[in-house]
């Protein structure tokens, strides 16, 4: 139920997050994961300029924390509320770009991925006990509760998982609208400022590689993680990045990453930090070296030269972004000689790789919006809805920056 016009903040809401705007509608982010928080920050900015909307970050708490992420929700800059307190309120709109505890949200709850594609890429996931469940990601168990379908609006990047949904989750199928790709389109935006990125990575008359590696025992990272010493041995006159997905960080915590890759980083190995940079990353880069992770995926679909160096092949759904990724792009054979081998690898041009990440790419951000105002049940802004570049990294060569 949104809260329509008051003055010093909606009912319930504690006096230090009241605002003195009349009219303000309160909004609500999610950030369970930094994962989910770097989505979202692709969202809320279709908020600036707006003064009718007031944002809120809170940190959802559960039996399991995640290392640093309440750092980096205070690092946004935003009016972070406790968990406790988020609860106690009836919010005009929350956002949120995971499952995790959206049952317990009071509010027309906006739900989007957290990667590329609404559906899962693996065939099972993990629940507690290691069993091991069949999923899309777009099932019931995860989109209703008690027999109530929870998301008011569920953004769907491609037409293919909107019909997917439609066959196992059809009562939640009325919410779901075509949204594309929120993360793409914002990708796409900052290929203008390619220049900068590179500058920002140190890069000279050499290529940057950049070696992305997704979280699991199956990823390049918890494979083969004597990769990272090896690619910047055999290419010193290349700059090699480093993009972890942030459970790597959250799982090991900061100090053993960096002690892990020591003698990358002292070979001259620039190691992205979790909150900011994997996504000026991709746009820099000359060649992606990857794995099954979305920053893969995203990198092919940008049209870069992507070749995969770790694969899970018998837990990858048949149709899913993933498998499609890997129809696309090369396998690296790791007992050749890497330069050779990433000298010959060609820029993506399968189209099917963008069409496995957005139906409707260059729109997503028109289309959230409409999403989010309707919610809200106010007009959206007379200024049109723009996609905005990733910011540059502050990055040192051969440091964590963290």
């Amino acid at each position: 139920m949104a809260t329509q016009s008051w003055v010093g903040g909606p009912v319930g809401l504690d006096a230090h997050v009241r605002t003195t705007m009349v009219g303000t509608r309160a909004v609500l982010v999610m950030v369970p994961t930094m994962t989910a928080g770097t989505r979202l920050m692709d969202l809320v900015p279709l908020f600036d300029g707006d003064h009718r909307v007031q944002v809120v970050f809170t940190v959802p708490q559960a039996d399991l924390v995640w290392h640093g992420l309440d750092r980096y929700a205070t690092g946004l800059g935003g009016l972070v509320v406790p968990w406790d307190q988020a609860l106690r309120h009836e919010w005009d709109l929350v956002l949120s770009a995971s499952h995790r505890l959206i049952e317990r949200v009071h509010g027309r709850l906006l739900l989007l991925p957290h990667g590329a594609g609404a559906a899962k890429s693996r065939l099972y996931s993990r629940k507690s006990g290691g069993a091991r469940v069949p999923t899309t990601g777009l099932d019931r168990e995860t989109l209703t509760y008690r027999g109530r379908v929870l998301p008011s609006a569920v953004g769907i990047p491609t037409s293919r998982e909107m019909r997917l949904l439609g066959r196992t989750c059809p009562e939640a199928a009325p919410a779901a609208f075509l949204a594309g790709d929120i993360c793409l389109d914002s990708l796409r935006a900052g290929l203008p400022y390619r220049e900068r990125y590179r500058d920002a990575f140190g890069v000279g008359v050499g290529e940057l590689v950049v070696v992305s590696s997704t979280w699991s025992p199956h990823s390049l990272f918890g494979r083969r993680p004597e990769f990272y010493e090896r690619i910047t041995r055999e290419l010193p006159n290349a700059t090699v990045a480093a993009v972890l997905h942030p459970h790597i960080w959250a799982v090991h915590g900061e100090w053993q990453v960096r002690s892990w890759l020591a003698r990358a980083r002292a070979d001259g190995l620039v190691v992205v930090p979790p909150e900011r940079g994997w996504q000026a990353a991709m746009v820099a880069a000359d060649v992606v070296v990857g794995d099954h992770g979305s920053t893969t995926l995203y990198a092919a679909a940008l049209g870069r030269r992507v070749c995969v160096a770790a694969w899970p092949e018998q837990d990858i759904r048949a149709g899913s972004p993933a498998a499609v990724l890997r129809q696309a792009v090369p396998m690296l054979d790791h007992a050749r000689p890497l330069a050779e081998q990433l000298a010959r690898v060609e820029p993506v041009t399968d189209t099917r790789v963008v069409e496995a990440v957005s139906s409707v790419p260059g729109h997503s951000h028109a289309r959230f919006r409409t999403a989010m105002y309707d919610l809200l049940g106010l007009p959206e802004p007379d200024w049109p809805a723009r996609a905005q570049a990733p910011l540059v990294p502050r990055l040192h060569r051969g440091e964590a920056s963290c």
